[in-house]
């Protein structure tokens, strides 16, 4: 049996990025060398890897190095045989149409994507003949920000080989001098310890680092195939002027960075609120209450605090701010060890209260910070994004900064940090992982010990300014301006920073210019800041301002040629091979607009239709999704729902199509078409979370987690039924919690639990409530077991959502060629047409 059907390309949704590494016999890295000058901290880092194919025939060969997220690149060529292959950074347009002429062929594309907390990989590849050489050169740029009273710069050695001659070489030049400098990371432990030397003469530092190829197989993440770890380079500058030291270039751009000392610290007004809604059950409930307890502790007996813990309704501690005396301390504590996960998430009321409470306290002479931490979108009260904005900007009206935590992936982080910048905050993901209390204690002490509020950089005679003003400066961080003296004439140029101490206004000043730098330097830390406080306005604007900040961002990212989300760097390759083009992703790995495929030939981008609500993904609208080829797939296993249902078919496939080293497992979803024979498909890469169904009438949500098997389906699937009924199914067992009611069932039976009716068989697991009812059958497939959903009965309100109550598309096929167009639901949008066989 064949079938063709239209490809809605694979999305590495949380980037589970798998790469089969070379061996020595295909080819050899004979020399990988990183090289990071930092001065005034400002880093320019070089990673060139020089590669020879000892074959006798022609390899494909991979260059695949990992960033920090705050870098732009700059900066990618390659040497091949004399012929010098240079990058060139365009706008996403411009690059999205050469990338679509290489991919209609079935070209593969680069890419740049979110890996971890804090690193984005780069990866791109190129034919090189028998016994030639490849050299890929990368160059990528950073501002180093200043936390906890210490720079690090942060490389990461991951060459996929031992390889005989790797360097890394790191300068740093401060003109203020070095007050300390220490080596840190997985690559500084063990025998690779011996492979470091450090050397540190007042206002330079050098740190080298030269592993034998038997040292790069002796650090905890290394092995055969070599490094895979960090250096992290620490070091902070002596701070003898209050006024910071502002340095200048001949053609009048300057830098100014303030972070004076020896001032009194300021007492604090602090509330913090903390989502309990179901979501949080688990681990992430537990960690928030180890590191508020430790939090608490270190409180100031002159800080004033309160507590406020939310689902659908909010809870107070007490209602009103008070002293963090001892007694109020303990009575706070044993408020947190009784936090419970429950009910639903209503944000909008809770950031309300908690700018009431601070509101209702002002303290002359103090700092207000209010802290929101949550892992989920709004589900309850109001629900609108931009309205809980407007009314929390309205509630907040600059007073104070809101810092909002965003816990694990399935936080609207983009809505989090529009927010923050909102309201003078930032926002940070906190990552669920086992040390996720040791990052939220991490993030507070950040801002536990604010010095300046009201802090305003003045510049006379300076123009095209950064950002001027900060609502706190904090003990330990930095502020850091840039601009243009207006006609170069330092004479009539007077910086003056104006901010209110303790208890007094107080004001900063310097008469003397200092340290001349080179041009190119200074410029292009101004270009960095004032792209990336641009990105960051355009996030908070709407119509015609925030197409004008947009318009800003692209020209300067173009002139300095950053790779930003506004451009992408397409990468030139000898004639016959594919065009690459190379994306920013946005925060935490989840860029759902421009991520691309990876381990498969065939590449394209989702346009949109992704959505990570509070309980799981959901694939809600395929307009707007880019189509392309693909290989021959083989279906491995194919379901399908009761004749004449509506619910889509589900199928998952691996491909087998051996053009590339490894392809990522992937899961198919094939959605039928209402008027069409022909179904559409997308595929999901990886272990994710999905949103199977969400029924409001009931209040039931039911999700699902897909394992990371090809051959698979999922491994757990959750029923929630507001306000605190969940029912966890995975192939072992069901446990039900019923509010405080914990029970375990791994044998044939029928459970009732609230409005759920659940009858387990031997080979699946019928689950009812009301007119809805669910099957979950269970497989297994060479010794592995897993599960997969089909929806028997639909809701007859008509008014579900989630990937088992999907609609059949609707779409027109307007041509047929290699590269055929579809309208869906109104839309036109390319595709690629292929053959798929049936087992």
């Amino acid at each position: 049996m064949e079938r063709a059907v239209f490809n809605v390309t694979s999305v590495l949704l949380l980037l589970a990025l798998v790469t089969t590494l070379p061996t020595k016999e295909d080819w050899d890295i004979y020399s990988f060398h990183i090289n990071s000058t930092v001065t005034s901290r400002y880093a320019t880092t070089v990673i060139t890897s020089r590669v020879a194919n000892r074959m006798d025939e022609s390899k494909e060969i991979e260059f695949h190095v990992r960033i920090p997220k705050n870098a732009f690149i700059s900066k990618f060529r390659m040497f091949i045989d004399g012929q010098l292959y240079d990058g060139a950074v365009k706008a996403k347009e411009q690059a999205q149409q050469e990338y679509t002429q290489a991919v209609s062929s079935g070209q593969s594309a680069g890419m740049v994507s979110s890996v971890g907390r804090t690193l984005e990989e780069f990866k791109t590849s190129v034919n090189v003949a028998p016994h030639k050489k490849v050299t890929f050169e990368l160059t990528y740029e950073e501002l180093l920000k200043r936390r906890i009273g210490k720079y690090e710069l942060q490389i990461h050695a991951r060459p996929m080989q031992p390889v005989k001659d790797f360097k890394v070489d790191v300068y740093i030049h401060e003109k203020a001098g070095i007050s300390f400098i220490k080596v840190q990371g997985g690559l500084s432990t063990k025998d690779l310890a011996n492979a470091i030397t450090k050397t540190h003469a007042d206002k330079e530092a050098w740190v080298h680092f030269y592993p034998t190829e038997d040292q790069q197989k002796t650090c905890d993440s290394c092995g055969e195939q070599g490094m895979n770890g960090d250096l992290v380079v620490v070091y902070d500058v002596n701070r003898s002027a209050s006024f910071g030291d502002i340095k200048k270039s001949s053609d009048g751009y300057f830098v100014h960075h303030f972070a004076p000392s020896n001032l009194t610290r300021i007492s604090k007004n602090v509330v913090f609120i903390i989502d309990q809604s179901g979501s949080m059950h688990g681990r992430k409930i537990q960690q928030t209450r180890t590191a508020l307890l430790q939090i608490l502790s270190e409180l100031a007996e002159d800080d004033f605090f309160g507590l406020i813990t939310f689902d659908s309704e909010i809870f107070h501690w007490k209602r009103e701010l008070v002293q963090a005396s001892q007694e109020n301390l303990g009575s706070a504590k044993e408020f947190v060890k009784r936090i419970k996960d429950r009910g639903a998430t209503d944000i909008n009321l809770a950031v309300l209260e908690g700018s009431r409470m601070l509101n209702a306290h002002p303290r002359e002479g103090s700092a207000s910070i209010l802290i929101l931490l949550t892992d989920g979108d709004p589900t309850s009260g109001v629900t609108d994004l931009g309205r809980i904005k407007s009314n929390v900007k309205e509630a907040i009206a600059g007073k104070f900064p809101l810092y909002c935590l965003g816990f694990g992936y399935d936080v609207n982080f983009e809505f989090l940090k529009t927010m923050s910048l909102q309201n003078d905050g930032v926002a940070r993901r906190i990552y669920d992982d086992s040390d996720a209390d040791i990052q939220l204690r991490g993030f507070y002490v950040e801002v536990a010990t604010p010095l300046l509020t009201d802090v305003t950089m003045i510049y006379l005679g300076g123009t095209n300014l950064t950002q001027t003003n900060f609502s706190q400066y904090y003990d330990g961080s930095e502020i850091v301006v840039a601009g243009q003296i207006t006609d170069n004439n330092v004479e009539t140029f007077i910086p003056q920073v104006v901010a209110i101490s303790w208890n007094s206004k107080v004001t900063f000043s310097e008469t003397n210019m200092t340290e001349i730098v080179s041009d190119d330097h200074i410029q292009r830390v101004w270009a960095y800041l004032t792209v990336k406080q641009l990105l960051e306005k355009e996030l908070q604007l709407s119509g015609p301002e925030k197409d004008k900040v947009k318009e800003e961002a692209l020209e300067l990212s173009l002139k300095y040629s950053f790779v930003t989300p506004l451009t992408s760097m397409v990468v030139t390759k000898p004639q016959g091979e594919s065009t690459d083009v190379l994306h920013k992703p946005k925060e935490g790995g989840t860029d759902r607009d421009e991520q691309r495929s990876s381990g498969r030939p065939s590449a394209g981008y989702f346009g949109g239709g992704v959505q990570f609500p509070d309980h799981g993904m959901l694939f809600d609208d395929l307009v707007g999704m880019q189509l392309v080829p693909a290989p021959d797939i083989d279906y491995h296993m194919v379901y399908f729902d009761s004749p004449g249902h509506s619910s889509p078919t589900i199928v998952t496939a691996t491909a087998t199509t051996p053009t590339t080293a490894t392809a990522p497992p992937f899961h198919r979803f094939l959605l039928k078409a209402e008027n069409q024979s022909i179904p559409l498909c997308f595929d999901v890469t990886g272990n994710v979370r999905l949103k199977l169904l969400h029924s409001p009438s009931r209040e039931l949500f039911v999700n699902g987690e897909l394992d990371s098997v090809a051959d698979g389906g999922f491994t757990k699937i959750v029923i929630h039924v507001k306000p605190d009924l969940y029912i966890d199914i995975d192939v072992n067992e069901i446990i039900v919690r019923d509010g405080q009611t914990l029970t375990h069932h791994t044998g044939e039976e029928q459970i009732t639990a609230g409005s759920v009716t659940v009858i387990k068989r031997n080979k699946e697991v019928d689950v009812a409530t009301g007119d809805i009812r669910i099957v979950i059958l269970l497989h297994e497939r060479h010794g592995e077991k897993f599960l997969w959903p089909v929806l028997r009965r639909r809701p007859s309100d008509n008014k579900a959502e989630g990937i088992l109550a999907l609609k059949p598309a609707v779409y027109e096929e307007l041509q047929q060629t290699p590269s055929s167009r579809l309208q869906i639901n109104g839309q036109e949008v390319d595709v690629g047409r292929y053959m798929c066989a049936a087992v």
